[in-house]
């Protein structure tokens, strides 16, 4: 058991009691997975690493001796460490890495003043027990490392817009191959006389990505019905004329790190006249969320916007449920950055916007007889109105659909 640990002190009116709160900041882990310690080291390390800011408000990095200069060389924080600059008392540093950094993180706060620390989310259990063994005071914050993120820097903003046109590109190669494939008699499509599944197409976008320096970690969807009733499904299989097929890519651009995320859905051939409803349906809903998105709404009013244009429009909600005719399945966004799905979501009880914060607007209808549409973008939240970073169109006809230049990134 962690011995020492608390949750934040609040005061009557909820907001925290800034004399209860300790100065000092941690956070910790593998900077390759932690987008909130990689923002603040700048570097995605693979090995264990932390990052603290005492109560002189110096920052510290605490990395492994063989990364010490490429950490400085960014010059994101004040200081750069090893761990044997903060051997234990006992002058033995535990063998395995992530344990060696907690000893030094816990005898640098120590040597430091420090006997209260704040944490986030993320910080590792091997890091509490150091510190608790340490007799240290640890204070857990549910929005560092969130609230800061959550606006973008006009420099982060235009790595999103990079990556987004990157994405965008690599959607119309993929949904106009699809638009122009040849359908059999029994309506599979073929493409260089090749049948047409979804695992061809996403193992083509996974090519296209790494010839552009990205990769999906994370994978794709490319699916038609009846998958496509469920509306994280990946898609398996041929896909067939007139019916639609969601294609959902969200790349990591592996030299910045950010995410492109965006959705379109392609009918080869004459689409249903349900489908085309359900289009007009889907690209309304965006439009009602997206007149939301500026600083004064919140997620909330963003979400029960799209929603309730869908619910107008005869469609009702079934979180939770896959159905066979179209109905509402998720929220209407979510944030995006160093990663695809960050806070907040554009969702029930949502709060406020947040000047500069990015997200997604992905309303979609799902059904497992006519399969699925989904239109996503990414937008800046604005003073009056929002910054679309898509160019790319909305329609489920991508026979003319040209190929995109990728702009510049000045």
């Amino acid at each position: 058991m962690v011995q020492g640990f608390c949750f934040q002190t609040f005061t009557d009116d909820g907001s925290i009691d800034p004399n209860a709160v300790p100065t000092a900041q941690l956070m910790a882990g593998f900077a390759d997975r932690n987008a909130s310690l990689l923002r603040r080291i700048g570097l995605p390390l693979g090995d264990p690493a932390a990052w603290i800011r005492l109560p002189d408000e110096s920052t510290i990095a605490i990395v492994r001796d063989l990364e010490m200069d490429r950490v400085r060389d960014r010059r994101s924080v004040d200081r750069v460490y090893c761990p044997a600059d903060f051997s234990p008392q006992d002058d033995t540093l535990h063998a395995d890495r992530e344990t060696a950094v907690a000893q030094s993180v816990a005898e640098c706060l120590r040597r430091s003043g420090v006997a209260a620390i704040c944490v986030d989310r993320t910080l590792p259990a091997s890091f509490l027990a150091q510190l608790a063994a340490a007799a240290m005071t640890v204070w857990y914050d549910d929005q560092l490392g969130v609230t800061d993120r959550r606006c973008k820097s006009p420099a982060e903003q235009r790595a999103l817009r990079q990556a987004q046109a990157v994405t965008e590109q690599v959607m119309q190669i993929i949904c106009s191959r699809i638009a122009r494939a040849e359908a059999g008699t029994d309506g599979v499509l073929s493409y260089d006389g090749e049948t047409l599944t979804s695992e061809r197409l996403r193992k083509l976008a996974s090519m296209l990505f790494l010839e552009r320096g990205f990769s999906m970690s994370h994978g794709a969807i490319v699916a038609g019905p009846p998958e496509a009733g469920d509306c994280h499904h990946s898609g398996t299989g041929p896909l067939h004329t007139g019916t639609p097929v969601i294609v959902d890519l969200f790349p990591r651009d592996e030299q910045t790190r950010f995410h492109g995320d965006c959705t379109r859905t392609v009918v080869h051939g004459t689409a249903t006249d349900e489908v085309i409803q359900m289009h007009a349906a889907v690209l309304a809903a965006k439009a009602a969320a997206e007149g939301e998105l500026i600083v004064g709404r919140t997620a909330h009013q963003v979400h029960r916007a799209a929603t309730d244009c869908l619910i107008r429009r005869g469609y009702v909600e079934s979180r939770g449920r896959i159905t066979d005719s179209p109905t509402i399945q998720h929220g209407t966004g979510h944030g995006v950055g160093l990663e695809v799905h960050e806070p907040i979501l554009l969702d029930d009880d949502g709060g406020p916007l947040l000047a500069g914060e990015v997200f997604t607007v992905e309303p979609g209808l799902y059904g497992r007889h006519s399969g699925g549409v989904r239109i996503e973008d990414m937008l800046v939240v604005g003073q009056v109105q929002p910054t679309n970073l898509n160019r790319l169109p909305t329609g489920l006809d991508w026979t003319n659909v040209p190929p995109l230049e990728i702009p510049s990134s000045e």
